[in-house]
């Protein structure tokens, strides 16, 4: 099997797995299953989600589109990735089993250091040409190394304060912000915009890569007031939104000449998952607008169901949405195959279907309504749909030749 392939059929695996974790986690509000802990699950289908499905295809795409052919086909790229699905393998197993523990840890730890060994390949090996998504991608790996200082705090917090403090907590938070929308999103952006054939006005490429960085930068005070009050924090935070908000006016802008010529080179299932992805980010920089406002910058951390939304807004949404662009632009996944199409439907209809009623459900409790009719029932089965989708484009990378 080319060797590529196996490595999108990988990530695929480990996103099939996340979303049966997923399901699996609706099914226990359901039906309790005794030999499993909710809380270690969750942890499992968070690690795997970052680390196994949007890290995994983020390295494989990178190496695809910004590392020159003859330096991509260093052994060192081949054993690295698969070094690294190890790590997520033993997550994927440990989490569930143990939870936090020694097992786990380890392996977090390891996919940590084997991130940054990616890291120092990618500054050393990638294309010099100072492009706008060569500068995204370079300045996204600094995010993404920042982030981890985040975990290095973890065991100093918990052995002096404890895991109810408010630094641990921080830590935490620090790691996450910078990890999606550092690292994530900024790599995401860079690989979209590689799509890109003509050049991108350097004017506007400018002012939204400035704005871009500086928002990225401010918005982390908005998770952090949930542990320290402080008016301070929500006035950096007003900011940080207003500035995201240009940042995106500029992005729009930088593309809009490009936008009809672009749209015109894309099949119908291309378009519909990039359609899916730019919707997604328009609601994610709207929503973030929203906690401008206190009192909804309060509620949107006190209703679980507004949490787990925003963040299945920007990791199936805006980030899967972008990468299957990306992989069905390119022919990397057929955009040709019936199986392929079905699956692709069939997980979008999830994602919309669950985001819909989670938002939902978090109206209801917000106006003290209670649970909408058959929730847990209507999210348990859509969430189906979403384990369906991934299982048939599984088969039709399978059942495909070689696609790169």
């Amino acid at each position: 099997m080319n060797s590529q392939k196996s490595w999108i059929l990988c990530c695929f695996f480990n996103f099939l797995i996340v979303c049966v974790f997923g399901l699996l986690m609706r099914f226990m509000y359901l039906f309790p299953l005794d030999f499993l802990n909710y809380s270690s699950l969750l942890h499992a289908h968070s690690h795997v989600a970052m680390l196994g499905w949007v890290y995994m295809i983020v390295y494989v795409l990178v190496v695809h589109f910004f590392i020159p052919k003859e330096k991509s086909l260093k052994p060192i790229y081949s054993r690295l990735f698969w070094l690294t699905e190890f790590s997520v393998i033993g997550m994927m197993l440990s989490f569930p089993i143990q939870g936090y523990a020694l097992f786990s840890i380890v392996f977090s730890i390891m996919h940590i250091l084997l991130s940054y060994v990616f890291c120092r390949l990618v500054w050393k090996d990638s294309l010099r040409d100072k492009s706008p998504s060569q500068r995204l991608l370079l300045v996204s790996i600094l995010f993404m190394i920042l982030s981890t200082f985040g975990v290095w705090c973890l065991g100093p917090a918990v052995s002096t304060l404890g895991k109810q403090s408010a630094f641990y907590q921080i830590a935490i938070q620090f790691f996450l912000h910078f990890q999606f929308n550092g690292w994530f999103l900024l790599a995401i952006l860079a690989l979209f915009l590689k799509q890109f054939q003509n050049k991108i006005d350097e004017v506007k490429f400018k002012k939204f890569y400035v704005l871009m960085l500086t928002a990225t930068l401010l918005t982390l005070v908005f998770p952090v007031r949930w542990f320290i009050q402080s008016d301070l924090s929500i006035y950096i935070n007003g900011l940080g939104v207003l500035i995201q908000f240009t940042a995106f006016i500029y992005f729009y802008k930088m593309l809009k000449p490009q936008i009809n010529h672009f749209k015109n080179t894309l099949d119908k299932t291309t378009k519909s998952v990039y359609g899916l992805a730019l919707y997604s980010l328009s609601l994610k920089v709207g929503i973030q607008l929203l906690t401008i406002f206190p009192n909804l910058a309060q509620v949107s951390h006190q209703i679980r169901n507004f949490v787990i939304g925003f963040i299945h807004l920007t990791t199936l949404g805006i980030i899967t949405g972008f990468l299957f662009g990306i992989l069905f632009q390119n022919k990397m996944l057929s955009p040709n195959s019936p199986i392929l199409k079905t699956g692709v439907k069939c997980f979008i209809s999830g994602y919309i279907l669950t985001e819909v009623l989670l938002f939902l459900q978090g109206l209801f409790f917000f106006f003290g309504e209670g649970n909408i009719l058959g929730y847990y029932h209507s999210i348990l089965i859509f969430s189906i749909l979403l384990v369906l989708g991934l299982a048939l484009i599984m088969v039709s990378i399978t059942t495909k030749r070689s696609v790169i």
